[in-house]
């Protein structure tokens, strides 16, 4: 937990409540004020600077992105307004659905400095000046007695940093790009952090790293609790990851959702199971054909977005099987055509996906656990779910790393006795996983199955989680 966490928390769960009271319409453009009052404490430059950051919190949080305001005086009742507007004429919820999820809180935002190596005055300006000769650039020069590095010259290698004896020399960063595997945010003109969407992956590692939450998930929460307003008949489907987040068992956490309003409730997991044997088929039947094959799971959408974008190479290498979700979705709609569905988990990606697989909505388990608050909901202490049968151990298991190579290779084993995987983890998107990846594709790298989790450790320690 950190300020940023905690007050977009108490955002959701203030929504929740106006929303159930009736009053939200009138309730949004007063919760800035109620939280940083005139004569009480701020955390920037002045009050009024902390409220504009809470309207474009809640902007997010009403689905609107900051990047296509064209209007500063427009109040938040009117954003809520079109979004009812919109929902009424929209043919299907995925019309509403953020083809971005993600929005830059420009007033949020501080304009970090540029990243660059510099000499801290625990310089010594020792005989030995091993920084001097590290430099491949000759950026180094010793002026007084310490050191000094020239910013034209240096390339950022890292190389006098790992030569001081005295820990002297450091990297300043700018933590969103740091974060960002793929280059896809960086400074505009005026120093605020913008997102080239053309290379975004929405990993939502952008998003943990900025230590001022400049950098927001657009959310559907309020269109879910309006559907189920509306009395359509909409059902959670909980992933794996928010099962393992939430307190109690499984059948609890359905429950919970249930008694939060939700006409029903199913495990994501159970989705988890076509997912395998579709997979180990998939395999098998790419290994006859070629023994020497490479294959990769697909249930990760932050890895399917980096393959499209930057790893094209590797296309032809990722399963074509849907992710769990996918196959949540349709077991759902199987049952009821007209159901709505709506996927919780700690991934930012998935809402990209759902957009794609034809997902009405995806909330955050934040989301979740917020609507949980609000309502008075503690999951420990609802009573367990009847279900017609829960998920196996392993589909279950997906949410962390290794969780799917251990069920195929779990169901493979079982169809072909004797059966190896040489199998590969990448446990988290960064520089040089991609760089492995890169690898990979050019079979520079032994292995023939490679499971690939966006998040270090698996969805579990997803961005939008309520546990890190």
């Amino acid at each position: 937990m950190n300020a940023a966490i905690h007050i977009r928390r108490e955002l959701m769960a203030r929504i929740v409540r106006a929303f159930d009271a009736g009053v939200l319409d009138s309730a949004l453009d007063r919760m800035a004020i109620e939280i940083r009052p005139k004569d009480g404490a701020y955390s920037r430059c002045c009050v009024y600077h902390d409220r504009a950051v809470l309207k474009y919190r809640l902007m997010a949080l009403l689905g609107v992105s900051v990047e296509d305001e064209t209007d500063e005086s427009k109040q938040l009742k009117e954003y809520y307004r079109e979004l009812l507007a919109q929902m009424d004429s929209a043919k299907t919820p995925q019309e509403l659905t953020p083809v971005h999820p993600l929005s830059i809180c420009g007033p949020a935002c501080s304009g970090c400095p540029s990243a660059k190596v510099v000499s801290t005055p625990n310089c010594r300006g020792c005989f030995a000046r091993p920084c001097v000769y590290a430099c491949p650039k000759n950026a180094i020069e010793i002026v007084d007695g310490h050191s000094r590095i020239d910013e034209k010259k240096c390339i950022k290698c890292g190389k006098c940093i790992a030569a001081c004896p005295y820990n002297a020399i450091i990297k300043t960063t700018v933590p969103c790009e740091e974060a960002c595997p793929v280059g896809a945010i960086r400074k505009n003109d005026l120093g605020v952090a913008e997102i080239d969407f053309d290379r975004c992956i929405s990993c939502g590692k952008c998003a943990i790293a900025c230590p001022f939450g400049a950098v927001m998930e657009r959310s559907q929460l309020v269109e879910v609790l309006e559907t189920i307003k509306r009395g359509d008949k909409v059902v959670a489907m909980l992933a794996p990851s928010t099962c393992d987040q939430l307190p109690g068992s499984v059948e609890q956490s359905l429950q919970a959702c249930v008694d939060a309003g939700f006409s029903d409730a199913m495990e994501v997991a159970l989705g988890a199971e076509m997912t395998t044997a579709h997979e180990t088929a998939e395999f098998i039947e790419r290994m006859e054909k070629d023994p020497k094959t490479l294959m990769t799971t697909s249930c990760c959408p932050a890895f399917v977005n980096l393959v499209a974008k930057h790893v094209p190479e590797l296309i032809d290498k990722v399963s074509l099987t849907p992710s769990p979700m996918v196959f949540a979705n349709e077991i759902v709609k199987g049952k009821d055509p007209a159901a709505k569905t709506v996927f919780v988990g700690p991934c930012v990606a998935k809402r990209s996906e759902a957009r794609r697989k034809n997902v009405d909505f995806v909330l955050s388990v934040e989301e979740l656990a917020a609507l949980f608050e609000a309502r008075g909901i503690k999951v420990e202490e609802c009573r367990a779910m009847v279900t017609e049968r829960p998920a196996n151990p392993t589909a279950r298991n997906y949410s962390k790393s290794c969780g799917v190579t251990e069920a195929v290779l779990t169901e493979a084993t079982a169809k072909i006795p004797g059966f190896k995987l040489e199998s590969k983890q990448v446990s988290g998107i960064d520089k040089r996983t991609c760089a492995l990846l890169k690898l990979h594709a050019a079979g520079k790298l032994p292995g023939n199955f490679i499971e690939v989790m966006a998040c270090p450790g698996g969805c579990v320690n997803g961005p939008c989680g309520i546990k890190k």
